[in-house]
């Protein structure tokens, strides 16, 4: 274990996998620009860091059973051989638990912001659209290429009557996890979401409340990000807005780099 800019260097390689919807690089003009990276600075962060990094490319919504093979794909594909520390999803609670392939071996699994006991605001989503139109929309989706099995898979019955009882975490893996809470201004997207979930499950991020977040029992659970929302947490808040924040005399308060050099500084502490 080394350290570089104060940063403590995990002995083993970190998989980044994205979450639904999500996509490694994105090309919206082929070879004309350049891609758009999902974890934008932050896999350039580590990596100056001194710290292997692998980037995983999964369906964006398909389901849990289609993310954990291709995930254990890239890893097979990727890690050389290597033990490796995942930061991840539910898919990877999958692929640990059920799929167990054998030339891959995960020391620990980190998640971020994860429903791990599913979401109200799924719930909500379905019962509005309700089962006569939903056939309609998963159609719509497919027709541009969008796969659609996850996301009945994010509704709290699913997670605690079907997924939870089947996926038992592994005692040789590691679960680590984060959770995040935000109180979202008038403007936000996530206000409807946030407003949903605050009264069904309490405090949240806009789309996955801290009560789910929570994974790998108390030693586990490193901790709630406080005024960070979803998006936040993979860099992609809009840069607009901090830059109106700091002329205004606001002080930006999370930096998603510096979270996820804590994230390996955490697994580095751990022994990975």
């Amino acid at each position: 274990m080394s350290m570089l800019n104060g940063v403590e260097t995990p002995k083993y390689p970190i998989v980044l996998a994205h979450g639904l919807m999500g996509f490694d690089e994105l090309r919206l003009a082929g070879k004309y620009l350049p891609g758009i990276h999902y974890w934008r600075g932050i896999t350039e962060a580590l990596r100056a860091n001194g710290i292997e990094v692998i980037t995983a490319h999964v369906p964006a919504a398909g389901s849990l059973e289609i993310r954990a093979a291709q995930l254990s794909e890239n890893i097979l594909e990727k890690a050389n051989g290597k033990s490796v520390n995942i930061i991840a999803g539910l898919d990877s609670r999958y692929m640990l638990s059920q799929m167990k392939p054998p030339n891959v071996k995960v020391l620990s699994l980190t998640t971020i912001a994860t429903p791990h006991r599913g979401s109200s605001f799924a719930d909500y989503m379905f019962d509005r659209i309700g089962p006569s139109r939903l056939p309609v929309i998963y159609r719509a989706l497919k027709a541009v290429g969008i796969e659609t099995g996850a996301f009945s898979q994010l509704t709290r019955h699913y997670m605690q009557e079907n997924f939870n009882p089947r996926t038992p975490d592994r005692d040789d893996v590691r679960y680590f996890s984060y959770g995040a809470t935000v109180e979202p201004a008038l403007w936000s997207a996530f206000r409807q979401s946030h407003r949903i979930i605050m009264r069904e499950e309490g405090p949240n991020d806009g789309l996955v409340s801290v009560n789910s977040s929570r994974w790998g029992g108390e030693s586990g659970y490193k901790g709630t990000l406080v005024g960070v929302s979803h998006l936040d947490m993979i860099n992609w808040t809009n840069r607009l807005r901090w830059l109106v924040w700091e002329l205004t005399g606001h002080k930006r308060n999370f930096n998603a780099i510096a979270f996820y050099l804590g994230v390996a500084d955490m697994l580095a502490e751990e022994g990975y």
